[in-house]
């Protein structure tokens, strides 16, 4: 559903940023204002970050294979990235640029009131999208127990939230644009059109910075919340077959996949009774009082050893399907014995 949830969402931004990305394109050729430029490339920058948004979404549901044997969840991660960084150069540099110059060689600015149209416009779209994402970030949260706050610095789906940060810094960089046209109506000077250009670009450099560090971590392998890892530890430590567990660690490895290791030390004494459980005892207490010689109890003793040591990996087995039932977006089980 996170999926689904997300893929909408993101679609949802591609097709209205190329749609305002246009009409604000037209109010620039119209009226030459700097800050529409800035808003034209703030939804082109944005258009085109969802359009990688897009295609790591579909990276990341591939199967795994050979070369990939985790699959390729955590391909979203990789093109978020690449996506802030595409807001931070593209975006936010182009737009600074722009609104410098303007600070330089300000130039005289015509027929605002097609702009102001345009901006309203683009508010009810961008608007719609914001409310969009807002809500499946909150469902995500829900889901997995989180703040709407947390979820936004360390929820699992960057996609949803990409698109969150994203059409938030559009809403912000609107007010903006109508606050430094209207000042620039009132006083008809295009100085403060080129400072909102600028503190656009602040803004988009900002939301960049967020999400390539938000990104950058979860690539390198970030755990999962400390609750969640109780949750999943609980498991272990309330099993009667393990004794302690060592060297606890879980991974985010992309939207709905976490990878959890741990030593464990198992009980010898209840491994053995669960083997024992399945053995006819009055039968083994006739095989016993026929032996004769030590090679005979050798060979007893070693055909039920191997029967244990069978016994421990079913153990194991059984316990890494309770985890992943559990708590089900643990996909990749390793429990080492001690």
């Amino acid at each position: 559903m996170m999926l689904k949830g997300s893929a909408k969402v993101v679609t949802y931004a591609i097709c209205s940023n190329l749609a305002v990305m246009l009409f604000k394109f037209g109010a620039y050729l119209y009226t030459g204002s700097g800050t529409m430029l800035s808003e034209s490339i703030h939804s082109l920058a944005d258009m085109l970050n969802q359009c990688l948004l897009a295609v790591g979404i579909l990276q990341s549901i591939k199967k795994p294979s050979p070369d990939h044997p985790y699959g390729w969840s955590r391909a979203r991660y990789v093109y978020s990235l690449i996506s802030g960084v595409g807001i931070f150069f593209l975006g936010a540099g182009v737009t600074m640029y722009h609104g410098v110059t303007g600070l330089i060689s300000p130039a005289p600015l015509e027929n605002l009131a097609m702009a102001y149209t345009i901006l309203a416009g683009s508010f009810l779209v961008e608007g719609a999208t914001l409310l969009l994402a807002i809500a499946q970030v909150r469902k995500s949260a829900r889901e997995s127990g989180m703040s709407f706050k947390e979820y936004v610095v360390r929820g699992r789906d960057p996609s949803a939230v990409t698109v969150l940060i994203e059409d938030g810094a559009a809403v912000a960089g609107l007010v903006l644009a109508t606050g430094c046209l209207g000042l620039t109506s009132y006083t008809g000077s295009p100085v403060f059109d080129a400072i909102g250009s600028v503190i656009i670009g602040g803004l988009l450099g900002s939301f960049a910075v967020f999400l390539i560090g938000r990104n950058a971590d979860f690539l390198m392998g970030r755990s999962i919340p400390i609750n969640r890892l109780h949750q999943i530890i609980e498991v272990l430590e309330s099993d009667i077959v393990v004794r302690s567990i060592h060297d606890v660690k879980a991974t985010e490895m992309g939207a709905d996949v976490v990878r959890f290791k741990a030593e464990v030390n198992f009980d010898g004494r209840e491994i053995t009774r669960c083997h024992l459980n399945r053995v006819d005892m009055e039968l083994l207490l006739e095989e016993v009082q026929k032996l004769t010689t030590v090679q005979e109890l050798e060979l007893l003793l070693l055909e039920h050893g191997e029967e244990v040591i069978d016994m421990l990996g079913q153990q194991v087995d059984r316990i890494e399907k309770n985890i992943k039932k559990r708590n089900p977006e643990v996909r990749h089980v390793d429990l080492e014995i001690l």
